[in-house]
């Protein structure tokens, strides 16, 4: 097992790394930008080293600075957490090249995976479901006529490097494609610097579910049951729970069961998990694989009672999973709400600002994971998430009635925050059904008048 580990990341996401690597007694290493230095994860490590100003670029996504924390430290690895460069296959050369362990996947299947054509093909390779379209990247226009002729309309336009919606379009009139494919091509090059592009048949009606798993590279792999994602605002997830309120048990398994041959094939190290669509007749469809930790990964930690983040660390030091599938178990329902710094009465405008108060809920089945404080000052540099809310019930009737009740709960005050716009998702009859998909925020909340902000 390692001595010690440098976090090469910031907020619930960090402390929640810390927590993992106390728990195995191994000490912990955070490294912080200038804007970060009353962070909570600064004062809960065991040594914090400060590695460039506020800029991204300059701190968390400055490998050379991080590398040489690592080194300066004595840390023998390095826990990426999700974002920043949890996916980067450079970071992970980088880390080996000068004998760090990185806490995650090979740099082959980052890059793999990373690029979402070649992600394609590969899991049409392993007989895993994927969405019709186009075989690789379409390269001229002249390609698109008879690539939308074989896949019908609606068809979705998506960049090869995209991610948060960006490099995306969605083509319904024939006569729309070639202006909406220059469209699709220039945003990719602005946002991510590559405008290779590919095409989709457009799922219709899509719930958005992923499976969680568990593998090391000598091809053992398990999967830890599904997060049902749906509840999305443009791409980016809000709510998150498990089981699925549409899966059936035939259904579960198939998908489960694909799940873990991709990872078995890839010889996948680690935590990973596999996203599809599922569609209005039970088809489900490949997506991505993301090759790190998620956001959402308590929901699964409390569905089976498992530390996904000492799973990790095992395998990174071990380089094996000592599991089998007949020994994950799941109870009860969890859900996730997504605490941000934002005010969706404003179209989700960020809310940066001072924490005047701070009052997290409490009682049985509810779990915050967060890094915010009374005094606390919610940069404008990062991400926007405060926290998270994880509630679980005997059944998913229980865990929305004790979401709404640790909701009503919470309190806080000096910036705006997601709070009030999960309670009212909460309480839609929609949500409460369980019949949605992907386009329920925007059709029900963003199409919409908004209401008047409630004051907490």
């Amino acid at each position: 097992m390692f001595n010690k580990i440098l976090i090469a990341n910031r907020g619930e996401i960090a402390i929640r790394i810390i927590r993992a690597c106390k728990e195995l007694g191994i000490k912990s290493v955070a490294v912080y930008s200038e804007a970060d230095k009353e962070s909570l994860h600064v004062r809960l490590a065991d040594e914090s080293i400060c590695i460039g100003p506020a800029a991204p670029n300059k701190s968390y996504l400055n490998i050379p600075a991080i590398i040489a924390a690592a080194e300066v430290s004595g840390a023998e690895a390095i826990h990426p957490g999700y974002g920043f460069l949890s996916e980067n296959a450079y970071f992970s050369e980088v880390c080996n090249a000068n004998k760090i362990v990185f806490i995650g996947a090979s740099p082959e299947n980052i890059r793999m995976m990373g690029n979402k054509s070649q992600a394609k093909k590969t899991m049409k390779r392993f007989k895993v479901p994927t969405v019709p379209g186009s075989d690789g990247l379409v390269d001229s226009e002249s390609e698109l006529d008879a690539i939308a002729e074989a896949t019908g309309l609606p068809l979705m336009i998506k960049a090869s490097a995209g991610g948060g919606g960006k490099g995306m379009r969605i083509v319904t009139d024939k006569s729309q494609l070639k202006e909406l494919y220059q469209m699709a091509v220039n945003e990719a090059r602005s946002a991510f610097g590559n405008g290779d592009i590919y095409i989709e048949k457009f799922i219709e009606e899509p719930r958005h579910v992923e499976i969680q798993v568990m593998s090391d590279s000598r091809g053992n792999a398990v999967h830890l049951g599904e997060r049902d994602c749906t509840v999305q605002r443009r791409h980016q997830k809000l709510i998150e729970e498990s089981p699925s309120p549409i899966l059936n048990e035939k259904l579960r398994k198939r998908m489960g069961d694909a799940a873990v041959k991709a990872a078995s094939s890839l010889k996948y190290e680690g935590v990973g998990t596999i996203e599809f669509l599922v569609d209005k007749h039970k088809n489900f469809y490949f997506m991505e694989m993301n090759t790190r930790i998620q956001v959402e990964h308590p929901v699964t930690e409390v569905v089976t009672s498992m530390d996904l983040v000492k799973e990790q660390i095992q395998i990174a030091a071990t380089k094996r999973m000592d599991f089998k599938q007949k020994d994950i178990t799941f109870s009860g329902h969890c859900i996730e709400l997504r605490i941000n710094a934002e005010d969706h009465t404003k179209n989700f405008a960020p809310s940066p600002g001072r924490i005047d108060l701070f009052l997290p809920p409490g009682g049985i089945g509810v779990r915050v994971d967060t890094h915010i404080y009374p005094g606390y000052v919610v940069p404008s540099h990062y991400d926007s998430l405060l926290g998270k809310l994880i509630v679980w019930g005997k059944d998913r009737s229980e865990a929305i009635a004790r979401a709404i009740r640790a909701l009503d709960e919470f309190v806080i005050s000096g910036v705006a925050t997601t709070i009030p716009f999960h309670l009212q998702v909460l309480r839609h009859p929609k949500f409460i059904s369980g019949q949605f998909d992907t386009s329920f925020v925007d059709k029900e909340f963003l199409s919409k008048p908004a209401v008047e902000k409630e004051t907490r």
